[in-house]
């Protein structure tokens, strides 16, 4: 009985020695890697692009008479209607110019009547026989030539007067002035283009965002995503707007290929102004509370491995296929997994026991930091290796263990 007694506390260190034994094993597999969690949370693929607040409907009012300016009667941020009055132009050379058209066309009004009376009395004559048939013809050729020139009067009297009436400048729509760009007494001359009076915006309410999206992303973009986008008035702000249309022209400039996206936004607080700057970002994909991990998980490969892969409850065996070994520059061997499907990857995690184990997924979508894991194989919190540390060490100390090298007789 004695003996026995004096066995335990031999037993006791035996197994405290044996655990740490153990323990510093699986620490010392756990210590060559550097792992991370599996967890839950939202994925979004976004593209990020500048572009330039405008109106929807912007006109630009101008001139088609030349002339010196008389009167204005809007100014900047006046809202204005239809028909409204704008400007005026000095019209007393224009009313000049009505006066002579009107006299020209009295004159070849009298013309006319004077050619009408030689033309019945040449008929007159030629019944009589007392003219020729070409006296006649030649009286009735004035006739025509007399009404020809009362025609292209009236049609300058109607021009002068069209000009006239051009001296008055009209809004042609309901907005509100963003730019005036002439003062009192500044002539504007009308040249071969109508020279710019006025910008008016149609409805700042409704506004819309001119992005430049580059080629490489331009096929992501559909009519109708979903858009935000920040300015620099109002750093603290987002804003959103809905993908409206994406325009088939495209934009290059120095050998860089763009195409505009139009983005329609509301501003129902007027805070958005013409010509503002967007920082853009549109979601081309999202999903929410679903598994991910870190991108760099699904590029890991390890290069020595301590312990051989062991199966863990709930997950096929992969022993009778570990995958096929590759070498790498440095002479370790690699272990290539992503053999698979377009979407199929090999993700290599830590067991609770310290063993590694490379586990297949079917990834979905990726916003370039973490991608979606849509397989059952794993669960939240189960650790995945995202990188090695202390390589040429552990090649050094664990050769006698590596299973992917013949061993020692």
């Amino acid at each position: 009985m004695k003996k026995i007694y004096f066995l335990i506390p031999i037993i006791i260190v035996l197994l405290v020695l044996l655990y740490l034994l153990l323990g510093a094993k699986g620490k010392n597999a756990e210590g060559e890697f550097t792992t991370t969690e599996v967890t839950k949370g939202n994925i979004s693929i976004i593209v990020t692009a500048t572009g330039t607040l405008d109106a929807v409907t912007t006109v630009l009012v101008g001139s088609q008479v030349s002339g010196i300016i008389s009167a204005l009667y809007a100014d900047f941020n006046d809202q204005v209607k239809k028909g409204q009055i704008l400007a005026q132009l000095d019209p007393t050379f224009l009313q000049a110019q009505v006066a002579q058209s009107e006299a020209d066309l009295e004159k070849t009004k009298a013309s006319v009547d004077k050619a009408q009376k030689d033309y019945e009395r040449s008929l007159s004559l030629f019944e009589k026989k007392m003219i020729s048939e070409a006296d006649k013809e030649a009286a009735s050729t004035s006739l025509d030539l007399a009404k020809a020139d009362e025609k292209s009067s009236r049609a300058t009297l109607d021009r002068a007067k069209t000009n006239l009436n051009y001296a008055t400048i009209y809004s042609p729509i309901d907005g509100v002035v963003i730019s005036r760009d002439v003062d009192v007494g500044q002539t504007v001359a009308a040249s071969m283009s109508a020279p710019t009076l006025f910008t008016i915006a149609n409805n700042l309410s409704q506004m819309q965002v001119d992005a430049s999206i580059d080629e490489a992303d331009i096929g992501n973009i559909k009519d109708g995503q979903v858009a935000s986008f920040t300015v620099d008035a109002y750093p603290d702000s987002t804003f959103q707007g809905t993908v409206k249309q994406v325009r088939l022209s495209p934009v290059i400039v120095q050998n860089v290929v763009t195409y505009d996206v139009i983005i329609s936004v509301s501003n129902p607080n007027m805070l958005l102004k013409p010509g503002m700057t967007a920082n853009v970002t549109v979601t081309v994909d999202h999903r929410e509370n679903v598994l991910k991990v870190p991108s760099s998980a699904l590029r890991f490969k390890p290069t020595m491995i301590s312990t051989k892969p062991a199966n863990t409850p709930g997950r096929p065996s992969r022993q009778n296929n570990p995958g096929s070994a590759s070498s790498d520059s440095s002479g370790h061997r690699q272990l290539d997994m992503n053999s698979g499907g377009h979407n199929s990857k090999t993700i290599w995690i830590l067991t609770t026991n310290g063993k590694v184990q490379p586990v297949p997924v079917q990834t979905g979508i990726s916003d370039g930091g973490s991608t979606q894991i849509i397989s059952d194989n794993i669960k939240e919190g189960d650790k995945v290796i995202i990188g090695q540390k202390n390589l040429q060490s552990s090649s050094n100390n664990q050769q006698q263990v590596n299973p992917f090298m013949p061993g020692r007789h």
